[in-house]
């Protein structure tokens, strides 16, 4: 009885399923009726979704009307991007073209320190005046008496010059030239006072101390610097005071002991580098010069020194087996340097007037001398002779010492120094 019961409900169930899809199919087919009749009277719920189906159309054109909108904003930036057709960059407005620069005016060729005109300060002339005061004493008092027994300007008056500057060791020739030009300018008439006179010997002077000046050759560091000359005249002292200057300008200065032969003479050199701060390169006593150089030279190569300065043996200028070796002192360092030296300083003492100026034809002679220091201007009435070596060698005066002090070494101005020796006796130059 179970087993009937429960296939009679599963009959009725499948009775039930089958009746309700073949009510189902006919349903679907009777759909469209219905659906014609909310036309006419559109019931609320058949109203929604018509809403539903137009609301959406605006949404579409809205989102269609917004397209374009953004559209300019994207042209906008792209016109941006193509920036006004690259503003034709301004064509460069033809660079202007580099206004010729001034054609780099040939480095003015180095002046000969300095230029022959310039008017030098009141209070350089003052001091060097007061180291040149026996020099002043001597010759140019004589000059000022010339005048003061001799009212007019005449060729007997000129006569008598020359002879004063024959006498303060000017040198015959140098007096002789200066005396010719005196009487050329006294024939054209320029020479007819007293302050004329003065005037034209401060001009005939500056002109012969300023034809013979040149710069020292500028070349790759180490500066050499080779100082000789004859004993006494002040060589080693004149290195000391020089690699202070130089040091004082913030150069790293070495100096080479190269006079090997004098006892005194590293002792002396070592006390300079201590008092400088530079340090002092030497050799054991008797030791070949040359080579001491040389080593000084190398040890400044390999310390960024920028100059050496060298000391030598003092020589008689009239022995020539001294001078010979002279000339091995400065092969030696031109093959340190690999190039030639940059100068040969001849240090020369005014006090021995005209020996000074025959010591600088022989020493000339056998070295490649480029310049001079005279020292001891300061103890001698013979200052005249700087204007003689210079006329008779053509050779720059680079230092002049008027004093025991470091700053008594002064670097030679042709200007300044002809105005201070040749100032008259009377004049007075404020300080």
């Amino acid at each position: 009885m179970g087993t009937i019961a429960f296939v009679g409900i599963g009959v009725i169930v499948l009775a039930g399923l089958v009746w309700f899809f073949v009510l189902r199919g006919k349903g679907d087919a009777e759909l469209p009726k219905p659906a014609t009749k909310p036309e006419a009277e559109p019931s609320k719920a058949a109203a929604q979704p018509a809403k539903a189906q137009k609301a959406p159309k605006p949404a579409e054109k809205k989102a269609v009307a917004k397209e374009p909108e953004p559209e300019p904003e994207v042209e906008a930036p792209v016109e941006a991007a193509a920036e006004p057709e690259p503003a034709p960059e301004p064509e460069p407005e033809p660079a202007p073209e580099p206004e010729p620069e001034p054609e780099p005016e040939p480095e003015p060729e180095p002046e000969p320190e300095p230029a022959v005109d310039a008017a030098p300060s009141k209070e350089a002339v003052a001091a060097l005046k007061t180291g040149l005061d026996k020099t002043r004493g001597g010759f140019i008092a004589r000059i000022a008496n010339l005048f003061r027994k001799k009212k007019e300007i005449d060729p007997e008056l000129l006569d008598e010059l020359l002879e004063v500057l024959i006498t303060a060791d000017v040198g015959v020739k140098t007096s002789e030239k200066i005396l010719a030009r005196l009487r050329e300018r006294m024939n054209e008439g320029e020479l007819d006072s007293e302050d004329r006179v003065w005037e034209a010997l401060r001009q005939e002077g500056r002109a012969i101390l300023q034809s013979g000046q040149r710069p020292m050759a500028k070349s790759e560091a180490p500066t050499l610097i080779l100082v000789v000359g004859v004993n006494g005249v002040g060589k080693t002292t004149t290195i000391g005071k020089l690699a202070s200057r130089y040091e004082e300008s913030g150069k790293k200065v070495i100096l080479a002991a190269g006079d090997t032969f004098r006892a005194a003479a590293v002792p002396q050199l070592e006390v300079w580098g201590r008092r400088v701060g530079c340090p002092v390169v030497k050799g054991k006593r008797r030791a070949d010069p040359g080579s001491v150089i040389f080593d000084a030279v190398k040890q400044a190569q390999e310390d960024g020194a920028d100059v050496v300065i060298a000391d030598t043996a003092g020589r008689l200028h009239t022995k020539s087996n001294l001078m010979d070796e002279l000339k091995k002192v400065v092969r030696s360092g031109e093959k340190a340097l690999g190039r030639p030296t940059d100068e040969i300083l001849l240090v020369l003492d005014s006090t021995t007037g005209q020996n000074a100026i025959s010591q600088a034809e022989l020493f000339k002679e056998a070295i490649d001398v480029s310049a001079i220091a005279l020292t001891k201007l300061d103890g001698t009435a013979k200052g005249g002779v700087i204007l003689g070596i210079v006329d008779e060698h053509q050779l720059p005066v680079r230092h002049i010492g008027v004093g025991e002090r470091v700053e008594d070494l002064r670097q030679f101005d042709a200007a300044t120094f002809v105005e201070a020796l040749f100032a008259k006796p009377d004049d007075e130059v404020e300080a």
